[in-house]
């Protein structure tokens, strides 16, 4: 099983429950928006993951893959769960199956 690899700039992911999407944030040089993974509340517990967005200028760098990472990392530590509605999110499951517990059934 391959291990994702992620960006090596220091990042920070938020859950801004006001607009339901975990956000990346780059924090050098400067503080910086990089993008983020929206979702909606399926019930309490489960995450339907809808859409995961990186801004151009971060684009084709791993944030993507960073940011999936991350948040499957909290979610897990969190004990959810997940719908992987997002195709980005569907693709990395295939790719990284170590995350395939936290699909709900």
């Amino acid at each position: 099983m391959s291990t994702p690899e992620i960006v090596t700039t220091p990042v920070e992911v938020l859950d801004n429950l006001t607009h339901d999407r975990f956000e990346l944030w780059a924090s050098e040089p400067e503080r910086t928006f990089v993008g983020f993974l929206g979702y909606r509340l399926e019930r309490p517990g489960v995450y339907d993951l809808q859409h995961t967005i990186i801004s151009e200028s971060f684009g084709r760098q791993g944030y993507a893959r960073t940011l999936v990472t991350k948040v499957l990392d909290q979610l897990r530590e969190r004990e959810q769960r997940i719908v992987p509605t997002c195709s980005y999110v569907q693709r990395y499951l295939e790719r990284f199956p170590q995350y395939a517990d936290l699909v709900e059934s």
